[in-house]
């Protein structure tokens, strides 16, 4: 078990509601959640059940971003395991880096990236993604530079989409932090370390 939001003591802060407990909202919520695409309620979405409206408009979101966003599946998943490292966000990290390099990300690029170091070797179109999300979380904002070279790779809409997953995965990974949901850990994926390592 990996713990989340790297705080001493350590706790749980916002389990899973226990079903009789659950008001009809959560419940629907819930239920809309396991018939989507995701079939179950975890992750950020067990915190995020304590507002079932906050948490189905936040799905939704998530929905686009992951599943129909005009974005490669190795861009999406090289890009939320930088925004997960950058959070120290164990749940979204164990998911994503083993989703990273099943996508195609070499699995080097992504321990690389684990362990705080530059993340190497990249294709092309990774290592400007890539690129981009790190201005992003680091400086609240993109260089002229690198949003031309992403604009003329990926053109404006990918762009805009790109953005956005990092603002949805900081979001959902602040909520975890926040709620200290637990993350069991994937077989031979380490989990993050707190910085400094």
């Amino acid at each position: 078990m990996f713990e989340q939001g790297h705080t001493r003591p350590w706790a749980e802060r916002l389990p899973m509601p226990a079903a009789d407990s659950m008001s009809q909202a959560q419940r629907a919520a819930a239920q809309a959640l396991i018939d989507g695409p995701r079939k179950a309620v975890f992750g950020p979405f067990i915190p995020l059940l304590q507002s079932p409206v906050l948490m189905e408009r936040i799905g939704s979101l998530g929905e686009y971003l992951r599943f129909d966003s005009q974005l490669d599946a190795r861009v999406r998943e090289l890009v939320t395991c930088a925004v997960a490292r950058h959070v120290g966000n164990q749940f979204e990290w164990v998911l994503h880096a083993t989703a990273a390099v099943k996508a195609g990300v070499s699995a080097e690029a992504i321990e690389a990236l684990r362990l705080g170091r530059r993340a190497a070797p990249l294709a092309q179109d990774e290592q400007l993604a890539l690129d981009l999300a790190l201005e992003l979380l680091h400086h609240h904002g993109v260089s002229e530079p690198t949003y031309a070279a992403a604009e003329a790779r990926f053109g404006k809409q990918a762009v805009v989409e790109l953005s956005a997953l990092v603002g949805y995965f900081t979001m959902v990974c602040w909520v975890m932090n926040v709620a200290h949901t637990p993350v069991k850990g994937a077989e031979g994926q380490p989990g993050l370390e707190a910085f400094p390592l």
